[in-house]
């Protein structure tokens, strides 16, 4: 079926917040309840879940979290749904969603990273719903460095516009800011200059293709399975190829270069006009980069490798639309992806 993208959001809409993996701790609810009211300042309605409980590695059995996650993503009232954030089972309700009915309901703002990819891109492949990648709740209330935007900015355009994203120039080396003991914080510390770079090659890079990917740690694992069947998305959605994005939360570089090999042999690149890859914080082993880990895995290919993409872990955090139209170039001079939601 065509990608279908959910309605703009419009001030008074309502947004769910659920955690479909890792919820709350009690110490940290005070920046929940700070990113909470970003959103509502921003004049909508926030609907927070049952499934937030953060004393554990998820928030509630699969079962809640599967049917909390559903009510939301069928709700008509519900325009959007953003989790706090990730976290790292959410594999266990893979099983427990009802995807045919998810195919039938008028398409929702499903928006995350991390784990969350594990349900975001199956949910663009299998239903053509365009997700939205790069950012969460917890997030939100960060000011968005120059040549970004938040996903708030990208779910309240219309059909069919057209954005540009561009590296800012800094990113950040140094752990996280700490939520507990400044819930308020909204100034990224971005303490490094870098920009993207081309991996497999030296030349321009301009490429087009429907978007799709997520986070290695979580898309390795479905890799192979009618879950995250990449060729069929292409077949009937982008025969002249797709641009793939993927970025890891931190594994070690042989983790990353296995996952990307597994994902490789699966066909999840088979399509690929271009692959973007994001910044990581893996260090790099005394035999192994994480630059060559990529390579390793990807180098054969035969496509342009563009890695250091705000498109991970590493802030700032630069939004990606699952089945949205993309175009990436890269060259000494310029370095953008425009997305087009259509």
């Amino acid at each position: 079926m065509p990608v279908r993208f959910p309605s703009p959001l419009r001030p008074g809409d309502r947004i769910g917040v659920t955690s479909p993996s890792s919820g709350v701790p009690k110490e940290m609810r005070e920046r929940l309840d700070v990113a909470v009211r970003e959103v509502r300042a921003r004049g909508y309605e926030v609907v927070v879940g049952a499934c937030m409980d953060g004393s554990g590695h998820v928030s509630a059995p699969a079962a809640e979290r599967a049917d909390e996650l559903m009510a939301m993503l069928t709700d008509p009232t519900v325009r959007a749904v953003v989790p706090p954030w990730g976290g790292e089972t959410a594999i266990d309700l893979v099983p427990l969603l009802d995807w045919d009915e998810l195919r039938a309901v008028e398409p929702t703002w499903l928006v995350g990273f991390s784990d969350l990819s594990t349900l975001m891109t199956p949910l663009t492949l299998l239903t053509g719903t365009a997700t939205l990648h790069g950012n969460n709740l917890m997030d939100t209330p960060y000011r968005v460095p120059e040549g970004l935007l938040s996903w708030l900015d990208i779910a309240a355009a219309p059909a069919g516009h057209r954005f540009t994203q561009r590296p800012p120039g800094r990113h950040r080396t140094t752990g996280f800011d700490d939520f507990v003991g400044h819930p308020e914080v909204r100034e990224f510390t971005l303490d490094t200059p870098g920009t993207w770079t081309r991996l497999d090659g030296t030349g321009d890079v301009e490429a087009e293709g429907r978007l799709i990917g997520g986070c290695i740690e979580a898309l390795c694992n479905l890799a192979g399975t009618g879950y995250l069947d990449t060729s069929a998305f292409a077949r009937a959605e982008s025969p002249d190829g797709l641009l793939v994005y993927v970025e890891d939360a931190g594994s070690d570089v042989f983790t990353v270069c296995r996952s990307l090999h597994g994902m490789r042999l699966a066909g999840f690149f088979d399509h690929a006009n271009a692959i973007l890859v994001g910044r990581s914080r893996a260090r790099d082993h005394s035999s192994l980069s994480h630059r060559e880990a990529v390579l390793d895995a990807l180098g054969s290919l035969d496509v342009p490798v563009i890695a250091d993409v705000e498109c991970g872990h590493v802030p700032p955090y630069m939004p990606i639309v699952n089945g949205a139209h993309g175009r990436i170039v890269h060259s000494a001079l310029r370095a953008e992806l425009t997305q087009k939601l259509a």
